[in-house]
């Protein structure tokens, strides 16, 4: 089967793991305009993580997509090349992979900038060369790259853009992405990364030996909590976003807080012992944390 027979099946393929994120995406209540583009967001998103992670569809379709060679797909950093390459001609030609020709509409309409996109390109770029932090200003570095650049779209595409929004933003996407580092620390363990600052680890005496455990011990549960409350921290900063603007796009922001909220309510309840697998959040405490944000009350 050639790489353009398979594209609408890489296309669904990485459009279905919204269902598995901690967020809502694109939920139903939203126009249908909203949807539409917010899921082209996040497919370009999640596809470039895909490639950092090495987590693509089997078959290298995707590295035929986007022109490379079977000798390189499994370059990671080939291959985040050509996406970029591929990215830029989003904004001055055809792109190549279904995902990108579908962001295409979507940037023409809201008149989105590069900028975004590529900073989510180099959080995974990064991701190939930096495998430890030294300390939580280097990860809310990261951050900046990996998780901000979200945020800022789902701004850009609502039409709703202001430098305070973006500040509060910024602070609500930073700490969902801590909440998801603190969820899979085995995880990326596994992928040689520890997204612990170090200077954080030193502080609770826990040694990366400690992360390998089956199951967690104090030091590290204590370590989890002390980030955990950076994240809670976080996420009351950029709660004020959720009331500065109205209507259907105050249900997702307030979803997205939700999700961090109840996410860091999970690690809590399973006493911060993430080690043996993610803690997850319940639809119904989602749906709880998001109607005390709604009601004035989180």
């Amino acid at each position: 089967m050639t790489a353009t027979a398979e594209a609408p099946d890489l296309e669904r393929a990485t459009l279905d793991k919204a269902a598995s994120e901690n967020f809502p995406v694109a939920p139903f209540f939203l126009p249908r305009a909203w949807r539409a583009d917010l899921m082209a967001v996040y497919g370009f998103a999640r596809l470039v993580d895909d490639i950092g992670d090495g987590d693509l569809a089997p078959g290298g379709a995707d590295a035929r997509l986007l022109g490379v060679s079977p000798a390189e797909a499994a370059d990671r950093l080939v291959l985040l090349d050509a996406f970029e390459a591929d990215l830029r001609r989003v904004f001055d030609g055809t792109p190549r992979h279904p995902l990108l020709r579908r962001l295409r509409p979507t940037v023409r309409r809201h008149a989105l900038t590069p900028e975004p996109f590529l900073g989510l390109i180099a959080a995974n770029r990064q991701d190939q060369l930096v495998t430890r932090y030294e300390t939580y200003d280097d990860l809310l570095a990261y951050c900046e790259l990996s998780a901000n650049p979200v945020g800022r779209l789902v701004l850009a595409v609502t039409g709703t853009s202001t430098p305070e929004r973006i500040r509060l933003s910024d602070a609500i996407c930073t700490a969902l992405q801590i909440v998801e580092h603190l969820q899979d620390v085995a995880e990326d363990l596994g992928r040689d990364r520890i997204y612990l600052p170090a200077t954080d680890m030193k502080r609770f005496h826990v040694q990366e030996a400690d992360l390998a455990a089956k199951t967690t011990g104090a030091s590290v549960r204590a370590l989890v909590a002390y980030e955990a409350q950076r994240a809670r921290d976080l996420l009351n900063e950029g709660a004020p976003l959720v009331g500065s603007v109205h209507g259907r796009l105050k249900l997702l922001l307030a979803g997205f807080v939700a999700g961090g909220r109840a996410a860091i309510r999970a690690i809590a309840a399973a006493e911060y012992d993430v080690l043996p697998g993610p803690p997850r959040p319940g639809k119904v405490q989602l749906l709880r944390e998001a109607g005390l944000i709604l009601r004035g009350e989180g």
